[in-house]
């Protein structure tokens, strides 16, 4: 008999708190129904992104106004003559949300001749090397500004004669040179390929010597042919006072006149730095 009553008295309070539960978890959905969550603004702690939402990745910006020529970063990217195997692994989690951490963070790991970057005059002279003649000393005058993208006859290497035959205008100070290396898409084959175009000592000289041209930008990870490969370098870069743009992604853009933007990451004492460029019409 004390059992039967102890059952009726606590049948009340189960139904009261299942009643209650089943209405709380109606309202609750209500509630996310009525105030969805913002796509984007979800937390990702612990939570899958929709499948959905993935990133565009372009080539050309601002309704075809902006053309990127940074090559992106691969683990096949061919690096200079002694890296068969290309870049290879650069990039690392070093701590990762699904590991327990709060946030992902990645460290990098490679030459700073990698991809699209400049020189500075310290790559080829150890004399400017020690006086700081450094990435963080280049001039950002110099790298941003109007400017030519030219072609390049497809059958030659950069020399003084086919600058001549360029004939560029007297005054222009920026100019990217377009040449077979974009036609053999050189930078998408991860060997080193020692037969790339590049200026020729004797080109690098007459450029030096006729022209205002202080920004000089290819398609290559050397600016100089690779037989001249040192000798094009010591031209190009002796003065200080220009800069050289290594590896520009040259596909698909226009010849012409366009506004120059070329950016390296500030790394004093750094005798090159991986760039951002993009031209804007």
């Amino acid at each position: 008999m004390a059992k039967t009553t102890i059952i009726y008295l606590f049948l009340p309070l189960f139904f009261f708190f299942f009643f209650f539960f089943f209405f709380f978890s109606l309202t609750v959905a209500a509630a996310n129904t009525a105030y969805p969550t913002i796509p984007g603004t979800e937390p990702t702690n612990g939570c899958i992104p929709p499948v959905e939402r993935r990133p565009i990745r372009r080539e050309v910006h601002g309704n075809g106004r902006i053309y990127d020529v940074t090559h992106r970063i691969t683990n096949s990217m061919p690096t200079y003559v002694d890296h068969v195997d290309g870049v290879g692994e650069f990039l690392r989690l070093t701590e990762s949300i699904k590991n327990g951490s709060l946030s992902n963070l990645s460290e990098l790991r490679f030459s700073v001749h990698t991809g699209t970057h400049i020189d500075a005059p310290g790559h080829v002279f150890d004399h400017y090397y020690d006086a700081g003649f450094d990435v963080d000393a280049v001039d950002l005058e110099v790298l941003n500004g109007p400017g030519l993208l030219v072609d390049v006859p497809r059958d030659k290497n950069i020399s003084a004669e086919v600058l001549k035959s360029l004939n560029i205008a007297k005054g222009v100070r920026r100019v990217l040179f377009r040449t077979l290396n974009t036609d053999r898409r050189l930078m998408y084959k991860t060997e080193f390929d020692t037969s790339y175009v590049g200026f020729t000592e004797d080109g690098a000289r007459w450029l030096v010597e006729n022209t205002e041209i202080k920004l000089v930008g290819t398609d290559y990870l050397p600016i100089a042919a690779f037989d001249d490969v040192l000798k094009g370098h010591y031209a190009l870069l002796e003065s200080t006072e220009i800069v050289v743009v290594e590896a520009l992604k040259l596909d698909d853009v226009p010849a012409g006149i366009y506004s120059i933007h070329c950016l390296p990451l500030r790394v004093p004492g750094a005798e090159g730095a991986p760039t951002r460029c993009i031209l804007i019409k």
